[in-house]
């Protein structure tokens, strides 16, 4: 059960996050990522620098390329991956990535084979955890998620109060369809991650992702053989929801 203070706190982010979505139901990304840094003010954005996410980044750089950018490495990302965050950063002038890694993995898995024995435990370890850290210096953060994601994602605002956390979420993709991401790319000429090309149109940790397969779900390949499907950074009334979209 919330606290007096705490049950407060969270009514007025759910109402911030309602007027801001009345004011700008109607905007564009852009107008959103401008409103997320005017509106609320400490903002940085996450990513994951995975299949698409150089939409979004290109997108935030267009608005303001010093803002910060978080990106997790987990250590066990693919080496295509560090390659590709250092070259978009460098394409688009970024200015503020902060690599986040968690601080006590080799306490916690020394052998480095936690993802074997247990892989939620290594994604909260390796990537929900020192991200969720990061974000607690800001008022807000910008992610990639779309209504066309998922069914739990159909009624995705553009601003949402973040459960249990005076931060919001800010969602300027929410509205785009698969087949604007890709337009946006192509008329953009925007570079794709290298591996999507041989078959990862979803991207995580080297030991985790595999190639998908011509007719298969565009995720088949994240955990492949086992129940887990996503990674887990967002959460939905006090609970973790696993998402692990290119953000």
């Amino acid at each position: 059960m919330l606290h007096n203070s705490a049950f407060e706190s969270a009514y007025r982010n759910d109402g911030r996050a309602a007027l801001l979505n009345a004011r700008f139901a109607h905007a564009g990304a852009i107008e959103v990522i401008k409103a997320a840094y005017a509106e609320i003010g400490n903002v940085a954005m996450v990513s994951s620098f995975g299949a698409d996410s150089v939409v979004l980044l290109r997108l935030v750089a267009q608005v303001n390329r010093h803002a910060p950018v978080l990106f997790v490495d987990t250590e066990m990302l693919f080496a295509e991956t560090l390659e590709y965050q250092a070259r978009v950063a460098s394409l688009l002038g970024l200015t503020n990535v902060q690599v986040i890694k968690a601080k006590d993995a080799e306490l916690h898995d020394p052998s480095g084979t936690l993802h074997k024995s247990d892989p939620n435990a290594c994604c909260s370890l390796r990537k929900t955890e020192p991200l969720q850290e990061a974000l607690s210096s800001f008022d807000g953060w910008i992610t990639g998620r779309k209504r066309h994601q998922s069914g739990t994602r159909a009624r995705l605002n553009m601003f949402e109060a973040e459960d249990n956390s005076p931060r919001i979420k800010v969602n300027p993709l929410a509205l785009w369809s698969a087949q604007d991401t890709q337009r946006f790319m192509q008329d953009t000429q925007l570079p794709r991650h290298p591996l999507v090309a041989k078959g990862y149109p979803s991207i995580g940790c080297a030991p985790c992702t595999t190639p998908v397969k011509e007719g298969e779900d565009p995720r088949a390949g994240r955990w492949r053989a086992t129940e887990k499907e996503e990674c887990g950074i967002h959460f939905v009334n006090g609970k973790m929801v696993r998402t692990g979209v290119n953000t």
